[in-house]
């Protein structure tokens, strides 16, 4: 009696668990009558299913990363650019999901993959280089996923972003790409530099300007100065030469001595009683007798 009680214990256990299962959060379900969808999404929590007739599949409702090879894709102007992009996903329908690739997740990625690089392919086919090395990358990120968001739906699947990680040029588009870099910035440098080679000709063209200005200003104040002076000069001599003659022959002497022997190995050749040197022979500043004649 005891065994029999135990093996319909046992009994009952194997058809409790035969009809019932779990629904997570985190999963996505559907259940199977005879291979044929009769529910999708069930609530979370405990249901019931017929054994043998009824059986239900799970799916991971969490985001997915999708890692795409690195893959080339030609600009507008035929250049290949090499992209390492990825993307992130989710079921969403879980009923077109299972239709659209009988729950193969790995079927799911390689088709979304495939949608993505067509909407790659046609995305970097619209952009020179130049602008998707500049800063395009994010336009083209947007139009690649709204137009492959169409595309997903249809197999149940929510596109939630798509990135670039790194975009790298082939070595023989690297050395061009270079080469014209280079020449831009060679032309941007040799424009500043006749930038400024024009204001320094500016500023240098002003500077010799205000120069003679100045120096012409100096020139004409010190020319008023000297003749003021000279004027002084003159009327303070005219007026020293008619309280004291004989000193302003003196005085004239001696500037005329100044000058005349300001050199090195001055030579005069002159009469011993000449007027020249009056003032040396006689202090009075009388004239030298004139020498005997033989």
């Amino acid at each position: 009696m005891l065994r029999i009680v135990g093996i319909a214990v046992v009994v009952l256990g194997i058809v409790v668990a035969l009809s019932t299962y779990t629904v997570d959060e985190r999963d996505r379900v559907i259940k199977f009558a005879l291979g044929e969808i009769r529910e999708v999404d069930p609530a979370p929590g405990l249901h019931f299913k017929f054994p043998l007739i009824q059986n239900v599949e799970k799916f991971d409702a969490r985001i997915m990363t999708l890692n795409i090879p690195p893959d080339r894709f030609l600009t507008s102007e035929a250049k290949n650019i090499i992209v390492d992009f990825y993307a992130k996903w989710r079921i969403d329908d879980v009923g077109q999901f299972y239709r659209a690739t009988r729950g193969d997740e790995r079927l799911a990625e390689e088709r979304l993959a495939q949608i993505l690089r067509d909407g790659m392919r046609n995305e970097f086919a619209r952009f020179e280089l130049q602008d998707v090395v500049a800063g395009e990358r994010l336009t083209i990120m947007g139009a690649v996923r709204q137009t492959a968001l169409e595309t997903a739906q249809e197999l149940g699947i929510d596109l939630v972003d798509v990135r670039i990680r790194r975009m790298d040029l082939p070595e023989e588009v690297s050395e061009s790409v270079y080469e014209r870099m280079r020449a831009e910035r060679q032309r941007v440098a040799q424009d500043f530099r006749a930038r400024g080679q024009e204001e320094a000709e500016r500023i240098r063209s002003r500077a010799d300007r205000e120069r003679t200005v100045i120096l012409a200003n100096a020139y004409r104040d010190s020319e008023e100065i000297r003749g003021a002076g000279d004027a002084i000069a003159t009327e303070t001599l005219g007026r020293s030469f008619g309280e004291d003659q004989e000193f302003f022959r003196f005085y004239r002497s001696l500037i005329a001595y100044r000058n005349s022997m300001s050199g090195e190995n001055s030579t005069f050749i002159l009469e011993p009683n000449s007027e020249f040197f009056q003032f040396f022979n006689a202090p009075g500043g009388e004239r030298p007798a004139p020498l005997p004649t033989r």
